[in-house]
């Protein structure tokens, strides 16, 4: 395959196959943007829902801000696949976590996209590898991940898979820039991808938590919007645990905290904290932190987590609205 029929910058029109909570993110999303968005899905009653979804995420999408010439109005659903991709400039896979159907699907798809059109895949656990055994021209087929809602979390993690041509993985990257996502462009295949691995390892240790009577469901939700989850915006856990080691940063957390790595307060296995592990952790701090002092790095932690704390805040009086509403209900 030669490369792309264009640049991410020629797109007008997207198309979403697969119309579900995810896909029809997606269609909101690129509709936000300002692209027109044919959509397709063989399920009963798929256009309706799919309508129904859009018109639900306007208007945070409005209050977000909408690129010139948004509308719902440029949304059509398509009878027939061949339709959705056709004179589309990019397609957006969100079909169900089905390894036989995503590798059907997207032979399909191959099959119906004109050549040069990249073709992305939002499943959150398939290897594109294992994805793209049946499709003709595999080498524009990526993964491109992202977290629900599709419309506002901004995510996305990108990835090929051992068939997928260099060209077709920058393309995508830079078009769901282009779009306003935020862009993990992978080195290589992960189980899980990376947010779903960090995610899922929280996951684990709540669901532990519960089945062993040692915190309740509303116990481990608090413990995290109310704690980490207010750091994690700003920095990640990575560099609030650097910040966590004070002037001396991940270097001393590490030396000072390593050994209770392995208390047994964890389900999970602990790595063993070799002297290179140690020092990426440190080294890829320093990069993150690009040359801003640990005095700066607490003032924009505290800026950000003071303004989500604000955002997140009910205006005065509204709990009492909401009660009285709720028991008058």
């Amino acid at each position: 395959m030669s490369g792309p029929v264009g640049t991410p910058g020629d797109v007008t029109t997207v198309a979403c196959v697969g119309a579900g909570v995810i896909g029809g993110g997606w269609a909101a999303h690129f509709l936000a943007r300002g692209y027109a968005v044919r959509a397709w899905d063989p399920g009963d009653g798929a256009a309706e829902r799919l309508s129904r979804l859009v018109e639900a995420a306007w208007p945070a999408l409005t209050e977000l801000g909408l690129a010139d010439g948004a509308s719902p109005e440029r949304l059509t659903a398509t009878p027939t696949l061949a339709e959705a991709v056709e004179g589309a400039g990019f397609v957006q896979e969100s079909a169900p976590e089905s390894l036989p159907l995503k590798r059907t699907l997207l032979a399909d798809i191959d099959a119906a996209t004109p050549q040069g059109v990249v073709i992305a895949s939002s499943t959150s656990g398939f290897p594109m590898t294992d994805m793209q055994t049946e499709a003709s021209t595999p080498g524009r087929l990526v993964v491109g991940h992202p977290f629900n809602p599709p419309y506002l979390i901004p995510l996305v993690e990108v990835v090929g898979g051992q068939r997928t041509e260099p060209w077709a993985v920058e393309w995508a990257s830079e078009f769901y820039r282009r779009v306003g996502k935020s862009v993990i462009t992978m080195d290589r295949e992960l189980p899980g991808f990376i947010a779903n691995r960090l995610q899922e390892a929280l996951w684990r240790e709540a669901l532990h938590m519960v089945a062993n009577g040692e915190a309740t469901v509303e116990q481990i939700d608090t413990a995290i919007t109310d704690g980490p989850g207010l750091r994690w915006p700003v920095h990640g856990p990575c560099l609030t645990f650097h910040l966590a080691g004070g002037e001396g940063g991940m270097a001393h957390m590490l030396d000072h905290f390593g050994p209770s790595l392995q208390a047994p307060w964890t389900r999970l296995e602990a790595p063993e904290l070799t002297r290179a592990l140690r020092d990426d952790m440190v080294a890829g701090c320093a990069s993150e932190a690009a040359g801003r002092t640990f005095a700066e790095l607490v003032a924009e932690r505290d800026r950000g987590v003071i303004a989500v704390q604000r955002a997140l805040r009910p205006p005065a009086g509204d709990e009492d609205a909401g009660t009285a509403g709720e028991h008058g209900a």
